[in-house]
C-alpha cells in the first residue's frame, strides 16, 4: 500500500470541552461541549474511520486485523498508539493513569504513558504536572485532607510548549489550553480531584478513585529529561520532541518544499495549522489542519509543500 490512509475520528463531548476545535480545526458544528477529537485510534472507545481509497469505511483496527503488513507486520495485539486533540474550556480533572501491568491487571489493557504538544494557551493558562510529596504518606494524607494547594504542582504554559507525562504522573490540562496528545492506546484514568464539579446530565459529581490514584502515582515526582533535538533541511525544520519506549515524536514545520524519508515501521501524521500538500511517487494529496492520516510501510519516502505545521510521530521499541 503506497498511499497515505486518512481517517475521521470520533469527538468525545466532555464537561469541560469547549468550541475550540470547531473553531481551529472545522470539527463538528460547534454547538456542544467538544472536549476530545481522537483522530488516530484502534480503541473500542472511539475506532476511527478511513476516508480514502479502496478501504474508505474501514476501521483502523479492522486494518489492523486484517493488514499487518501496513504496519511493518508489527505483532502488537492492537494498534498501540491513539493521538487526539483536546479542547480544555475549563480544568481538567486531576488524574494519573497506570503503567501496563496495573493496567492490565485491573483495567485489562495497556497503561498509558502520553504526551502533550500545547497549540495554544490563553494568557495565565496553567497545566498541573505532577505533586510536591515525598512520600507516599505524605501524599494521602494531604489527599486525603483536601490541601490541594500544598501538594499538586502547576506551571503556567504556553503554545509550542511540550510535556512528556509518563504513567504514574499526577497532571491535569487547564483551562483555556489546546493540545494534542500523543498517548498509548488505553482510556484508563484514575481520577484523584475534580473540584467538587456537578454534571448537568446527573447532578451528581463524576466519581473518584482515589485507591487506584494512590496505587499507581510516582511518589516523590521525577520529571524525565527529554532533551529536544533540531534539524533544519531544506524548507522545513524537523523537532524530536521524544523518543520513549512507547513512541517517537516529531514537530515538523513546513515552509515551501521538502522530502523525508520514513524513520519507523509507519508514520502517524496530524496537521495542527496551515494547508499544504504531501506527495508519494506521482499521486499528490491536499493536507489542511485538522488532517490526521498515518503512512504504511511501503511509504518510505515523500514530499510536504506548502506552509504548514505537523505533530508526527512512530511506534518506539516497545510497540513496534
Amino acid at each position: 500500500m503506497k498511499e497515505p490512509i486518512f481517517l475521521d475520528g470520533e469527538v468525545h463531548e466532555k464537561i469541560w470541552g469547549g468550541k475550540k476545535l470547531h473553531e481551529l480545526f472545522g470539527y463538528g458544528d460547534g454547538k456542544g461541549k467538544m472536549g476530545e477529537k481522537w483522530g488516530i485510534s484502534a480503541h473500542k472507545n472511539g475506532d476511527a474511520k478511513v476516508l480514502n481509497s479502496s478501504l474508505k469505511g474501514e476501521t483502523l483496527s479492522s486494518l489492523w486485523e486484517k493488514h499487518r503488513e501496513y504496519f511493518g507486520g508489527s505483532t502488537q495485539a492492537e494498534f498501540p498508539l491513539l493521538t487526539k486533540i483536546l479542547d480544555a474550556s475549563e480544568d481538567l480533572s486531576v488524574q494519573v493513569h497506570p503503567d501496563d501491568e496495573y493496567g492490565k491487571a485491573h483495567a485489562g489493557e495497556q497503561g498509558k504513558t502520553e504526551c502533550w504538544y500545547v497549540i495554544a494557551a490563553e494568557p495565565g493558562a496553567e497545566i498541573i504536572y505532577g505533586h510536591n510529596a515525598k512520600t507516599k504518606e505524605e501524599f494521602e494524607k494531604l489527599a486525603s485532607s483536601g490541601e490541594w494547594d500544598k501538594l499538586l504542582h502547576s506551571i503556567p504554559v504556553k503554545a509550542g510548549d511540550f510535556y512528556y507525562v509518563p504513567s504514574g504522573t499526577v497532571h491535569a490540562i487547564g483551562a483555556g489550553i489546546v493540545i494534542l496528545e500523543t498517548q498509548q492506546s488505553s482510556d484508563t484514568t484514575y481520577r484523584l480531584y475534580d473540584y467538587d464539579r456537578v454534571e448537568e446530565a446527573t447532578g451528581k459529581t463524576r466519581p473518584l478513585q482515589i485507591t487506584e490514584s494512590l496505587d499507581v502515582t510516582t511518589v516523590p515526582h521525577h520529571v524525565e529529561e527529554m532533551p529536544m533535538k533540531k534539524v533544519i533541511s531544506e524548507n522545513m525544520s524537523m523537532i524530536t520532541l521524544v523518543e520513549s519506549p512507547y513512541f517517537n515524536v516529531f514537530k515538523w514545520e513546513v515552509r515551501g518544499a521538502a522530502t523525508m524519508n520514513a524513520t519507523g515501521p509507519y508514520t502517524l501524521i496530524s496537521v495542527i495549522s496551515g494547508t499544504g500538500h504531501i506527495r508519494i511517487d506521482d499521486d499528490s494529496y491536499d493536507l489542511k489542519a485538522g488532517d490526521h492520516l498515518v503512512l504504511p510501510t511501503d511509504v518510505t519516502t515523500w514530499k510536504l509543500k506548502g506552509n504548514m505545521e505537523i505533530i508526527a510521530s512512530t511506534p518506539g521499541e516497545k510497540n513496534s
